[in-house]
């Protein structure tokens, strides 16, 4: 009998854990699904950047975290000649700290903190509007979703979400670094 029980708590511990992420792991969906508008016009596929990391951030150019830009460029500079794509995602999700649209993001961006990694077009990552990637994102770290602007999430090389940084952890945390190495290192 203890047997029987010992396979019945973990059958229903294995239920009552089960992530949301199963379930876009069951219907294969994974980063490459996804693209994001440039503000120049046109689009970002994931999938040209594949198999690769990603790290993806929602930002805001007048967020009193907006000087973690300079951070995000630290990596693209030192880690994007090895294979990862920084981008950024502006949003006015949170206490609409992105007033600008369009191009004018990217220009804000650049001008204030050197930034030459992808801006894009200002977009959704909370609640009904929120774009399909955060969407997707969230399913895979229900626990760890944006609830700030300059949330941080490292798509890893297999097209699933490696990790995820709240908004108080800098781009050049030792955690954020080591979490890119070991994704660049997969990727050979």
């Amino acid at each position: 009998m203890p047997i029987a029980r010992r396979e019945a708590l973990f059958l229903i511990a294995g239920a009552v854990s089960l992530p949301a992420r199963a379930a876009s792991l069951q219907n294969g969906m994974t980063a490459s699904a996804f693209s994001f508008a440039r503000p120049e016009g046109g689009s970002l596929a994931l999938a040209d950047l594949a198999p690769k990391p990603i790290l993806v951030v929602n930002t805001a150019t007048a967020c009193g975290y907006a000087p973690q830009f300079s951070g995000l460029q630290h990596l693209w500079t030192r880690f994007g000649p090895r294979g990862l794509t920084v981008i950024a995602v502006p949003s006015a999700d949170f206490g609409r700290q992105e007033p600008l649209d369009g191009m004018a993001i990217a220009e804000a961006a650049r001008k204030n903190f050197g930034v030459t990694f992808p801006v894009m077009a200002k977009t959704g990552v909370t609640g009904p509007q929120a774009h399909p990637f955060y969407r997707w994102a969230a399913s895979e770290k229900p626990a760890e979703t944006p609830r700030w602007n300059f949330h941080k999430y490292l798509v890893g090389r297999d097209g699933h979400v490696a990790a995820a940084f709240a908004t108080q952890v800098e781009p050049t945390d030792p955690r954020v670094i080591a979490a890119i190495a070991k994704e660049l290192e997969a990727v050979g």
